[in-house]
């Protein structure tokens, strides 16, 4: 097949100007990462590859939209709440900031991630292609492969928000799929309070994120990506400490109105609880409201 044949080609004159030694370093990144409870960089040749096989994949029509609200918050610590469709939703993040000539964001993309991510080769290696800090998943979503007590999930989950404290002061932009794992209806379901304490830095905005079709790009019942279009939109920017004070530390509240802002980048068949018509989402839609009302001449 002439397709598949280009693409092998590509890649091995990839892998050869690499050289040796980032070939090896690769290989051993491969065979470690995920290993504990920690923070792991990015791997350049990885990327490299993630890149000229996303071209193959992914449309070449511009489907990243709103953009503009990057602009807002430069040189601000950044934590970008997105819906969870795919196990290839960071990836498609990374793919189209880095398109969007955003490096900003692409460059210092940190994805909080749960053990699945490391649980193969293959994942590892799409892990690589940003920066990772390994959490636990919630037990309110986890799966029956979960061994973990009670403590062990609240020593692992402190950890992680830690780490990832330090890389929003180091200039990181965090990606955290508030909704603790993937989408099985492709709707939102709702946000976990729990991801609040990702926000808690006063000077932190969150950039809410909405993907629309990467259901089918990597549909959860198979193991082969698959060509799409996909549609992703950026939302305004949401000041975190306003947020915090305005719903009186009211974690669930604060995580719901996240919700509503993501929903509102999604075509109405995506939203899922957090559709328009859920009337018990009305706190939720004034205290966003509010806080958007800001002044982002602020930042």
């Amino acid at each position: 097949m002439p397709a598949l044949r280009e693409i092998r080609a590509s890649l091995e004159r990839e892998i050869d100007q690499s050289g040796p030694e980032s070939i090896a370093c690769l290989g051993q990144r491969l065979a470690t990462t995920g290993a504990d409870w920690s923070y792991y960089p990015n791997d350049p040749l990885a990327r490299r590859i993630h890149h000229l096989l996303a071209d193959r994949v992914l449309s070449q029509d511009p489907i990243l939209f709103g953009t503009e609200h990057l602009d807002a918050v430069r040189g601000n610590p950044l934590v970008i709440v997105a819906n969870h469709l795919s196990y290839s939703d960071a990836n498609l993040l990374e793919v189209l900031f880095h398109r969007a000539n955003r490096s900003e964001v692409s460059d210092r993309l940190t994805v909080v991630t749960g053990p699945k991510v490391y649980s193969d080769v293959r994942r590892r290696f799409s892990s690589l292609c940003f920066g990772t800090i390994k959490t636990p998943q919630s037990r309110a979503r986890s799966s029956d492969e979960a061994v973990m007590n009670a403590r062990e999930v609240a020593v692992a989950a402190r950890r992680s928000i830690e780490i990832a404290r330090d890389r929003l002061q180091r200039g990181d932009a965090l990606l955290v799929f508030a909704e603790g794992s993937r989408s099985r209806s492709a709707t939102l379901v709702r946000f976990l309070a729990g991801v609040s304490r990702y926000l808690d830095q006063a000077d932190v905005w969150v950039l809410p994120v909405g993907i629309a079709g990467s259901e089918s790009l990597f549909p959860i019942a198979e193991n082969a990506l698959k060509p799409v279009h996909v549609a992703t939109r950026v939302g305004r920017p949401i000041r975190a400490g306003v947020l915090r004070e305005r719903a009186q530390g009211d974690r669930q509240l604060m995580m719901d109105a996240i919700g509503v802002a993501v929903a509102g980048q999604l075509p109405e068949r995506y939203r899922g609880v957090y559709g328009d018509d859920a009337r018990e989402l009305d706190s939720a839609r004034r205290l966003l409201k509010e806080v958007q009302s800001n002044d982002l001449r602020k930042v």
